[in-house]
C-alpha cells in the first residue's frame, strides 16, 4: 500500500493510505524533528552535551555519538523471534556494554537506536510531558496531524498491520514505536521539508547529511548520507531523495521526499515483508514517474 502528494498536498495516487501502519524507524525523523523544536525554542543547544553524556543533541541525531545499537546483538534477534518480553532498559544497556562508547563522539558513524532513546528521554525531561504528549504538542498538533501515537504493549498494536508477525512487543523498539495512517507519515515529512515546523536554518541543519558512501547493493542508492533524522542521498536521473526507511520483524515502511529538476514530491509506502530495498525502489519509481515531464510525441 502506498500513498504519494505533490509539494502543494494534491493527492496523486494512493492505495488504502488511511491504513494503520507501524512506522518503525521513521519514528526516528519524527523524534528528530521534535528535538528540533526544542532547539527552536530555545529549550537545548544542538552543538552542547545532553544528558550528562559526553556527546551533543547534533551527535545523537546524527549518529556520531560513539554508542553501541542493541541491533547488533544476534540474543536480541533471537528473543525477538521468540516473542518473549523485551529486557527492561536497564538490562538491554547492560547486555550491550552500552556505557562503552565505541568511538570518541563526532569522528565516526554507527547506527544507533541507543542514541535515540536518549533523544525520547530528553524530549520527555525537557517537556516535562509523556513522550506520546510531547510529539504531539511539538510536532503533530503544529502539523495539524492527528490519529498517530506511540505503541507500548502489544494491545497498543490491535488493529495495526504488521506484515506477517504475531504477537509482537513494542517495547523492543527503545526509542519508542508510532503507529499511524500512512498518509500521515507522507504528509509530515513533506510539511516538515517545506518549512512548516522549523525555520529555514535549522532545516538547513536538520538536511546537512554525512556522506557514507556509493551505491548500496539490492537498493537504489547513488549515493548515500545521513542527517538529522534523515537518510539523504542521490537516486536515478540525479534525483535527490530525503526521508528514512523504517524496518520491522514483517513489514518496510519507506517515506520520502524527493527533489527533481526544481520539483518535489513524497511518498509513503508500507510493505508486508522483508525488502527495504524493494519499498525504496517502488517510492523511487512512483517519485520519478510524478515529477518528470511528460514527452511532448507531436
Amino acid at each position: 500500500m502506498s500513498f504519494s502528494l505533490l509539494s502543494d498536498g494534491s493527492v496523486v495516487q494512493h492505495e488504502q493510505h488511511d491504513a494503520i501502519v507501524p512506522w518503525w524507524s521513521f519514528t526516528k525523523t519524527v523524534l528528530s524533528a521534535a528535538a528540533l523544536s526544542l532547539v527552536r525554542d530555545g529549550l537545548v543547544r544542538l552543538d552542547a552535551a545532553v544528558l550528562d553524556g559526553p556527546f551533543t543533541l547534533r551527535q545523537l541525531l546524527k549518529h556520531e555519538a560513539g554508542l553501541a545499537d542493541y541491533g547488533e546483538l544476534a540474543e536480541y534477534h533471537a528473543t525477538v523471534a521468540r516473542g518473549e518480553r523485551p529486557w527492561v532498559v536497564d538490562e538491554m544497556l547492560e547486555r550491550l556494554d552500552a556505557t562503552r562508547l565505541r568511538y570518541t563522539p563526532g569522528v565516526s558513524w554507527r547506527y544507533s537506536n541507543v542514541g535515540y532513546m536518549y533523544v525520547a528521554r530528553l524530549l520527555e525531561r525537557l517537556t516535562g510531558l509523556t513522550l506520546d504528549e510531547a510529539l504531539t504538542q511539538q510536532v503533530f498538533a503544529p502539523l495539524g496531524l492527528s490519529g498517530i501515537r506511540v505503541a507500548r504493549t502489544r494491545a497498543d498494536l490491535a488493529g495495526v498491520c504488521l506484515g506477517t508477525v504475531s504477537g509482537y512487543d513494542p517495547g523492543w523498539v527503545y526509542h519508542g514505536l508510532l503507529v499511524g495512517p500512512v498518509s500521515s507519515a507522507a504528509v509530515f515529512l513533506d510539511h516538515l521539508l517545506a518549512g512548516r515546523l522549523l525555520p529555514d536554518s535549522l532545516l538547513r541543519e536538520m538536511r546537512a547529511a554525512r556522506t557514507l558512501g556509493g551505491p548500496i547493493p539490492g537498493r537504489p542508492w547513488i549515493s548515500f548520507g545521513y542527517a538529522l533524522g534523515l537518510m539523504q542521498g542521490e537516486v536515478d536521473m540525479g534525483a535527490t531523495l530525503c526521508g528514512h526507511t523504517g524496518v520491522g520483524p514483517s513489514s518496510v515502511l519507506a517515506v520520502y521526499n524527493c527533489d527533481y529538476e526544481g520539483r518535489r514530491a513524497t511518498c509513503a509506502v508500507f510493505r508486508d515483508g522483508p525488502g527495504e530495498g524493494i519499498a525504496e525502489q517502488e517510492v523511487v519509481d512512483r517519485l520519478l514517474a510524478t515529477l518528470k515531464p511528460e514527452k511532448n510525441d507531436a
